[in-house]
């Protein structure tokens, strides 16, 4: 028997009693400004969830304050956003907040006594699964967004177990929390360090001697010398639709999700009498994040013309691997104001140093192998970081679970 089953045997044997939050809440009054002090105004749509704290505010005065600026807070407060999109976000106020403000659009959970009931407590259980569903039943709809009353949000019951069993349980889910968020920070750190791992090598491999250096075995070429600058045929907009047989990149879905489509008639005739790359050349975007990279998989796709382009190169002369990776590096020269662009002229311009084949292919090969590292891991990391969460929340919601006490 762990410690606390032993402590529900010997304070709980007739099972859980539960309450409505009203019944060990309070109300909490307005916030009564004294001259031209400044005040704290809490903001939950930033919230550090593993630490329970917040995270962003802002300085507000009497003058400045917004309109739903009005209620008063203190430590020990646990805070609810009722409207979403921040609906279900919630924290407890740290000592540091305590006499500052919050909107109208939370919901202040202040204990009344809490010698019976801990803010770690009630903080743990409205972020439970039996509360998510009781705000999704009890939430309104007509409004712009779904939104929970405070007066609904308090008719939530939560069991109450004695101080000592509510501490014990605390202790273990903080500390469980605290692991989740220590092994996220590690595999963040291993992610990092696999990325800077790969930029050294990478920068390392291809960084040349200048012209007369006399690099043994390099030859500094043009992009206009070792292949033609090549779009795809321009697209119209009434062309494209929602849904449809091949999918349309634009610059904004460039190495993403595609949200247009060409009928399969337009793809075949298009990719017939136009340029289009072969499978294994490496697309770059001209515009908005310059330099991003592509590499054309073979699969049916078209391309926005202009914003998205290729080099026709000779693969017996320089190879699309060794130019994958060379364009990670490349400082390309762009034009325009806000949003830069890469023009034609610019990109036949670029000098580059291409190596003998055989380099070429060493290089790449290395770079590939550190760069899977990178991929690999990243793939995995929000796979490992849901399963623990997951993880964390199934026991949270097992030790928060009690037999309710009869009448």
């Amino acid at each position: 028997m762990n410690k606390i089953d032993k402590l529900l045997e010997d304070l709980c044997p007739e099972g859980m009693e539960f309450v409505k939050l009203e019944e060990v809440c309070e109300k909490v009054s307005s916030y009564q400004w004294v001259g031209t002090e400044e005040r704290y105004y809490i903001d939950l749509s930033s919230v550090n969830m593993d630490n329970h704290n917040i995270l962003n505010t802002i300085s507000i005065t009497r003058e400045n304050a917004p309109s739903r600026a009005k209620q008063h807070i203190k430590a020990g407060d646990v805070l609810f956003a009722t409207t979403r999109p921040t609906q279900l976000r919630s924290c407890i106020v740290p000592e540091k907040y305590s006499d500052h403000i919050c909107s109208t659009g939370y919901c202040v959970l202040r204990i009344k006594d809490r010698t019976l009931l801990s803010p770690s407590w009630l903080y743990y259980n409205i972020n439970t699964v039996p509360f998510l569903k009781f705000v999704e039943k009890n939430e309104t709809k007509g409004g712009s967004y779904p939104a929970i009353s405070d007066n609904s949000v308090k008719k939530y019951e939560i069991p109450l177990p004695p101080i000592e069993i509510q501490n014990e349980i605390v202790r273990i889910l903080d500390k469980f929390a605290s692991l989740a968020a220590e092994l996220q920070a590690e595999l963040q750190a291993e992610l990092q360090a696999r990325q800077k791992q790969y930029e050294y090598y990478r920068d390392k491999l291809l960084t040349f001697t200048k012209i007369g250096g006399g690099t043994q075995g390099i030859t500094w070429m043009k992009m206009s010398e070792i292949g033609d600058i090549c779009m795809c045929r321009r697209i119209m907009k009434h062309q494209t639709s929602k849904i449809g047989d091949v999918p349309f990149y634009k610059i904004g879905t460039f190495g993403g999700k595609p949200d247009a489509y060409i009928s399969r008639d337009l793809y075949a005739y298009y990719r017939k009498s136009y340029s289009f790359p072969n499978k294994g050349d490496i697309l770059i975007s001209a515009s908005g994040t310059i330099g991003r990279r592509v590499i054309y998989d073979g699969e049916d796709a078209y391309f926005q013309d202009s914003n998205i382009v290729w080099i026709s190169n000779d693969e017996t002369k320089v190879l699309n691997a060794y130019l994958y990776h060379l364009y990670a590096v490349i400082k390309w020269k762009t034009e325009g104001g806000t949003i830069k662009r890469l023009y034609g002229n610019n990109i036949s311009k670029t000098l580059i140093a291409v190596p003998l084949i055989h380099e070429q292919h060493r290089i790449a090969s290395i770079l590939d192998r550190f760069e899977r590292l990178t991929t690999d891991l990243q793939a995995g990391l929000p796979a490992e970081i849901k399963a623990r969460q997951q993880q964390y929340e199934y026991y949270r919601d097992r030790l928060l679970t009690f037999k309710r006490k009869t009448a």
